[in-house]
């Protein structure tokens, strides 16, 4: 089949986190899809840290998963350390996050995606889009080829127009090594897009065998590892690789200082916004001159090479004060460089100008997802090339969009906050963003999302057979805790080596395993409860999801009848034709934000900036209600 002949259902744009996720989702849905990226080597390449999940991110990956994306399966079966953080807070908050094995992840990636049916792969750079009118209709690439398909969706990553900087020096590219993309951005301006300019860096790469660790303090992976896919194909982490924490210090903080005359961050060579949460050293030791210390990580890059990535130490200063400032560090005394630290520009397009199914408005067809939408992290960026190749392929087979509400999934929190608020500085996801975290978390990603992914065709039976018997069995040993009592005898042992006040009387297992002080490990030697979870085959997850609802009902449920008052609003929709202008009573903000971003429901408005509560009374007014 010729790619001169075939018109195909989908075309990626881009190899990245994103465009590899969309890919496989639009082709598990049936969708012909062509993957067009500048070089087939480096699909789902790992251009900053070698690791996944995080704080609020973790739970992202676990959602891909649980709607039949392949990130989380690919983490697992390339991770060279697991860490659940935040295990000494309340369950929304624990986030697990896994070292990978660079090389190794970018290979599973790849074989992953040659196995899905449906994938086409080619080698080249997209400089020109196709249109009929308001629709997209193909890409043209730099070979000169002109490729057909009813949608296409942009991942580009830092590609757009991408310029790197070290010290004084600039030049183009997307990534180290690599050129940049040059085209897109031209061709969608001339059709009316709005586009920006952001950053982000990347620190140095180190060769390990240079390092001194005995001046560092060891961060070993937890002793008993979990892991991000619910799948069984993948399993735990027998073996894990360290990481390694260290300082940086007066020294170190002045050697940087005598570099910001040269420093494009400093001198006005790089006029665009960077990640807030992710600054580059230099900018941590301006915007933050008071402290004495900031941390840096020491990442190993994988099983058996010796590469290190210098978490913390992003910078784009000359390479001769990189040089200095980290051997300053104790434990890199005497460092050898791999990679010297850049940062880069490129462009992006303001998220508003797409709809919820990351369709944009101005042309059909067309979708947006990555960093092209202003997001930082390959966990983000995965999120929402799943839901592009979702909703591409949902627009092929004339199908609503598949939209996930903010109470439904961090995915769902992520995308309304671009759709809805946009972004002027690259967007991180954290767990502070999304009000109804107690719903989120990452340990029932499954039970919220997969029946969802059976009805689209991306979980298979098997799959959420799976998650019904996982809640089945959590409301069993739940209805076994409240009908059983124990007695005084098999439980003050307990409450008494917790220093925890005794039972006078018989009482209900689940009072008892309601308080928070105690563990469910804590009752291993209680025989009746031991043979009812043996002789019923209940699991570790099944244990926890029910512990979980024992401990955390209250909240569960108040977050529950929150969310229910939202989706009330989001019911009430608002025509994609409503003129704003002729409403005199809302604010002249409100009016102008409104027709900007064009919300579809009142529950979208009332989350758009410069919306006031007065004037959601307004609208609902005019909506009837």
């Amino acid at each position: 089949m010729s790619l001169f002949s075939t018109t195909y259902d989908v075309i990626v744009v881009g190899g990245g986190h994103a465009g590899s996720e969309a890919a496989a989702a639009s082709a598990n849905m049936g969708a012909h899809t062509l993957l067009i990226t500048m070089n087939l080597q480096n699909i789902a390449q790992m251009s900053c840290n070698p690791a996944m999940g995080g704080i609020a991110k973790g739970q992202i990956v676990r959602e891909i998963d649980a709607l039949g994306g392949y990130s989380a399966i690919v983490t697992d079966k390339t991770a060279i350390q697991f860490k659940m953080l935040n295990k000494s807070k309340g369950p929304a908050m624990w986030s697990p996050r896994a070292q990978s094995d660079r090389m190794q992840f970018a290979e599973c990636w790849r074989t992953l995606l040659e196995e899905t049916k449906n994938v086409d792969f080619y080698q080249d750079s997209v400089i020109d889009l196709l249109f009929e009118g308001d629709s997209i209709v193909g890409v043209k690439t730099a070979l000169g080829l002109e490729i057909k398909s009813k949608t296409v969706i942009i991942t580009a990553g830092t590609f757009l127009n991408g310029l790197i900087h070290i010290g004084d020096k600039s030049f183009g590219g997307g990534r180290a090594g690599e050129s940049a993309s040059k085209g897109i951005t031209e061709a969608l301006v001339e059709k009316g897009f709005e586009s920006g300019r952001m950053k982000t860096g990347t620190p140095p790469r180190v060769d390990g065998r240079s390092l001194d660790y005995s001046k560092m303090i060891e961060q070993p992976g937890d002793e008993i590892t979990e892991k991000f896919s619910y799948l069984p194909l993948t399993t735990t982490l027998q073996k894990q690789r360290s990481c390694w924490l260290t300082y940086t210090n007066k020294k170190v903080h002045d050697l940087l200082r005598e570099g910001f005359d040269r420093s494009p961050m400093f001198n006005g060579r790089i006029k665009s916004t960077g990640p807030r949460y992710c600054p580059s050293v230099e900018d941590k030791i301006d915007r933050f001159a008071t402290k004495e210390r900031h941390q840096v990580f020491v990442e190993p890059e994988g099983w058996t090479t010796v590469e290190m990535y210098v978490n913390g130490f992003s910078t784009s200063l000359p390479e001769d004060i990189q040089d200095k400032a980290i051997r300053a560090i104790d434990g890199f005394e005497n460092v050898k460089f791999l990679r010297y630290g850049y940062a880069i520009e490129y462009d992006y397009f303001p998220p508003t100008q797409l709809t919820h199914s990351l369709e944009t408005k101005l042309i059909k067809n067309l979708f947006f997802a990555g960093q092209i939408n202003g997001t930082t992290g390959y966990e983000e960026a995965a999120a929402q090339g799943l839901m592009a190749g979702v909703n591409a392929a949902l627009k092929v087979q004339e199908k609503e969009p598949f939209i996930l509400k903010r109470n439904e999934a961090y995915i769902g929190v992520l995308i309304d906050d671009l759709i809805t608020k946009g972004t002027e500085e690259p967007y991180r996801m954290f767990t502070s963003r999304a009000e109804y975290r107690t719903l989120l978390r990452q340990d029932n990603a499954d039970l919220r999302l997969t029946p969802l992914a059976y009805k689209l065709g991306l979980a298979s039976k098997e799959r959420l057979d799976r998650v019904i018997e996982k809640q089945e069995k959590a409301d069993l040993l739940i209805d076994f805790l409240q009908k059983t009592s124990v007695k005084q005898e098999e439980i003050n042992p307990i409450l008494e080596a917790k220093n925890l006040s005794l039972i006078t009387q018989s009482m209900k297992l689940y009072k008892i395993a309601a308080r928070p002080q105690l563990d469910f490990s804590d009752f291993k030697n209680i025989a009746k409860l031991n043979a009812f979870l043996t002789d019923n085959s209940i699991d570790k997850e099944m244990i926890e999801q029910a512990v979980i609802h024992l401990k955390y009902a209250g909240y569960i449920e108040k977050e529950k009848n929150n969310a229910d008052k939202l989706n009330r609003l989001e019911n009430v929709t608002i025509p994609s034709t409503f003129n704003y202008d002729k409403v005199k009573s809302l604010s002249f903000e409100a009016r102008e934000k409104l027709s900007k971003i064009q919300p579809t429901s009142i529950s979208q408005a009332s989350r758009i900036s410069g919306v006031s509560p007065s004037d959601i009374s307004v609208l609902l007014v005019y909506m009837g209600r």
